[in-house]
């Protein structure tokens, strides 16, 4: 199939490159940056974007795929579990993108309940122990019932509990306080601001990406394989740590 040729064209042009340099090719710094990519989740790079609401991970001088998701949403599940939320990770952690996301929590007005409000404002908390990447993957894998108002203080620290590293007594107060409610409203806004049609919506280059390239689980690649997403030079404005 096409994204079988796609990653094995690309997987040939790696191998060439590394043959290159290995004969004293003078590659620029950010090709050599590239033949280096991020082992497992767990190493990727995390940060809060200059506005506040925007959560950045992996290379931050890569292009950005902008993420607005609301944990209650089911169709935030389907793109994060089957659709191109495992693609979009592989690319992230090849160097080849970085995620960004604004977290919506709309659901709960619409639906009743503080649940897209609780977890947005632990997913905030898990930021601040460079433990947002996992602990967002473990949420949407375990993501309750939509209309169950699942993600309760008890619910949350127990997917907490099951990344390493995650738990503290600050996280644990963090969680059940609200400590982040004002970076949980901000973020509400943000995705209000941007005209965001729904959750889950992309963006890459100023460019809403096709419902389908999320949903279908090798789009995303091939998307990118046509230059689109990525974009000329592949680079864009570094995002300050």
């Amino acid at each position: 199939m096409r994204a079988g040729r796609i990653r094995r064209l690309l997987m040939a042009v790696a191998l060439l490159g590394l043959s290159t340099a290995a004969c004293g090719d003078q590659t620029n710094a950010a090709q050599r940056e590239r033949r280096h990519p991020y082992a497992v989740i767990e190493d990727l790079p995390e940060s809060l974007g200059p506005d506040g609401t925007t959560i950045v991970v992996g290379d931050p001088s890569r292009t950005p795929v902008h993420l607005y998701e609301d944990m209650r949403c089911p169709v935030c599940r389907q793109f994060e579990v089957n659709g191109s939320g495992p693609a979009l990770l592989d690319m992230t952690l090849g160097k080849e993108v970085r995620a960004e996301y604004t977290l919506a929590s709309f659901l709960d007005d619409r639906l009743g309940g503080t649940g897209s409000k609780k977890a947005a404002n632990a997913l905030r908390a898990a930021l601040e122990q460079g433990k947002f990447a996992e602990y967002h993957a473990m949420l949407f894998r375990n993501q309750p019932a939509e209309q169950t108002d699942g993600y309760t203080d008890k619910f949350l620290l127990a997917m907490a509990s099951r990344v390493k590293g995650l738990r503290s007594p600050a996280f644990d107060s963090a969680v059940q306080e609200m400590k982040y409610a004002d970076f949980v409203a901000a973020s509400q806004k943000a995705y209000e601001d941007a005209g965001a049609p729904g959750t889950p919506s992309a963006y890459s280059n100023g460019k809403r990406l096709p419902d389908n390239v999320l949903l279908a689980p090798d789009a995303l690649q091939l998307f990118a394989g046509t230059e689109q997403l990525l974009g000329a030079g592949h680079r864009t404005t570094p995002v300050q740590p």
